[in-house]
């Protein structure tokens, strides 16, 4: 496994910590600060990887997509949108970086009803609680439909699966977080193991997988060591969010790594098993102590606290 941390695509003080916790391996959003050409062209990528390499730091992955909302709702400008991201992936594939971690959540992302839960010692988490949901309008796309999700999926795949093939970028598909359906009058469609399997069986490819996001299928109630074989012997597991939680898709909380519903150790075992050499990150933390949670899930202290417990069980996986 290759450890990694998600990066600011600028240097910071989290670029200096990671590599005197010997993580060597970045995983990074798209440039936006560029001011003259697009986040996603080929040089705003190029210079971006020479500034990670630049501080010995090898970017794997980009997690982060050019506008996508007209490609997952399958309105007007969706096949602008497709132009586009066939564009970004070629340019990943000429800058050298080899994998994008994407999703098909519409209209929003990762979705969360608070940011201030209290966790162990007062930490601060991130949580669910379906039931403030009930009374919440519509988005302006109004219902949107499973079918009609499957379909503009499977529409998106056709064209940027091949793409991604010829650049050599490997796509790993992001389960929808929360894992339930709908929010607002939007589906969820990827919402556990199987719901993965089919999306990417939808398109067969040695580049179309998944991120297991170890914090969305526990989540869904999903066993983690079960899953991360699963996926693992089509060879589809191509990144990993190595995090945890409390709770169910109705009503749950992030956790620190230690303190979840996932047997942590039996998981990194399970990677150790099935050979698994890509890249992982802590992905959401706690808010600790004196930290002012304007970044919820991405503050620092957590991030040690995570890269220091996945370090340890590394070495106790690999040691067998």
């Amino acid at each position: 496994m290759k450890l990694a941390e998600f990066f600011s695509s600028q240097p910071s003080q989290l670029w200096e910590l990671a590599k005197q916790m010997n993580v060597n391996y970045a995983v990074s959003g798209l440039p936006w600060e560029e001011k003259t050409e697009k986040a996603w062209d080929l040089m705003p990528l190029i210079r971006m990887k020479q500034r990670y390499a630049d501080h010995g730091l090898s970017l794997l992955v980009i997690e982060s997509m050019p506008p996508s909302n007209h490609i997952k709702l399958g309105t007007q400008g969706r096949d602008e949108e497709i132009e586009t991201f066939q564009k970004f992936i070629l340019n990943m594939g000429a800058a050298g970086i080899p994998v994008l971690c994407y999703n098909f959540m519409a209209q929003f992302n990762w979705f969360r009803t608070s940011t201030t839960t209290k966790a162990r010692g007062g930490a601060l988490v991130s949580s669910y609680d379906h039931s403030l949901m009930k009374d919440a309008p519509l988005t302006d796309a109004g219902v949107v439909t499973e079918e009609q999700l499957w379909e503009n999926l499977h529409y998106f795949m056709e064209r940027i699966v091949p793409v991604a093939e010829e650049a050599k970028v490997k796509l790993a598909l992001h389960p929808d977080d929360p894992p339930i359906t709908p929010i607002r009058g939007v589906s969820r469609i990827l919402r556990s193991a199987d719901a993965l399997q089919r999306a990417i069986d939808l398109v067969p490819s040695a580049y179309n997988g998944i991120t297991l996001c170890q914090g969305t299928m526990a989540t869904a109630g999903e066993d983690i060591p079960s899953v991360i074989h699963r996926f693992a012997k089509q060879d589809k597991l191509f990144f990993v969010h190595f995090r945890d939680v409390n709770g169910t898709p109705e009503k749950f909380e992030e956790t620190f790594h230690d303190n979840g519903k996932t047997n942590m150790f039996e998981a990194m075992k399970a990677y150790y098993e099935v050979g698994f050499t890509g890249p992982a990150r802590p992905d959401h933390v706690p808010t600790m102590a004196g930290e002012t949670n304007e970044n919820p899930g991405y503050e620092l202290l957590g991030r040690l606290y995570g890269i220091g417990y996945i370090n340890g069980l590394m070495e106790a996986a690999s040691a067998g």
